[in-house]
């Protein structure tokens, strides 16, 4: 799973590993980097510094809607991934009373819409707090995505901002005002 490579002054680069949106990812390998780019979603990068073991989420939205039926999981959702991963956790020797916890992203990117991001970042804090997990760091909010680097053996994580004027412009879908053209029934 793991590719080793080697700089040219000897060193060992990280082996990195995209999260994307509905994973977690759990790690102790010493060269690996979990990685992510967030908008309005959230990640959640837990470690136990005794275990030295880490893993990170990547969830869309924080809870399904009041009307979605509760016969199906949703792993795009906050709810679902902040357990898994805390869960996973457990499974590989960590301990909860060890756990350290860095929030990242619930941006509101577009500010036309609804206030997602700001749901979200809401929601993890909610979650960390609840479960008595320690919040070392956080970087939520703001209108600007973000990428995170993440190395789950020693729990270091790089935080950059993309500023707006690197990201493309969101243009929103208009309707014509009046139907124009002929349509043929059949």
């Amino acid at each position: 799973m793991f590719e080793t490579r080697i700089l040219a002054d000897g060193a060992l680069t990280p082996d990195r590993i995209t999260v994307m949106q509905g994973q977690a990812v759990v790690s102790a390998e010493a060269r690996a980097e979990l990685s992510t780019v967030l908008g309005s979603c959230v990640a959640l990068c837990l470690f136990d510094p005794e275990a030295r073991l880490g893993g990170m989420n990547h969830f869309l939205l924080a809870e399904p809607p009041v009307n979605a039926s509760g016969d199906t999981v949703d792993e795009f959702y906050g709810t679902y991934l902040m357990e898994l991963l805390v869960n996973q956790m457990l499974g590989k020797g960590a301990r909860k009373s060890r756990l350290k916890a860095h929030l990242y992203g619930g941006a509101n990117v577009n500010r036309n819409m609804m206030r997602i991001g700001s749901a979200n970042a809401d929601f993890a804090r909610s979650f960390v707090q609840r479960e008595g997990i320690e919040l070392v760091r956080s970087d939520l909010g703001g209108n600007n995505a973000r990428r995170i680097d993440f190395r789950p053996a020693s729990g270091q994580v790089r935080c950059r901002t993309v500023e707006d004027r690197f990201a493309p412009p969101v243009q929103p879908t208009t309707r014509p005002e009046k139907a124009t053209g002929d349509v043929e029934l059949f």
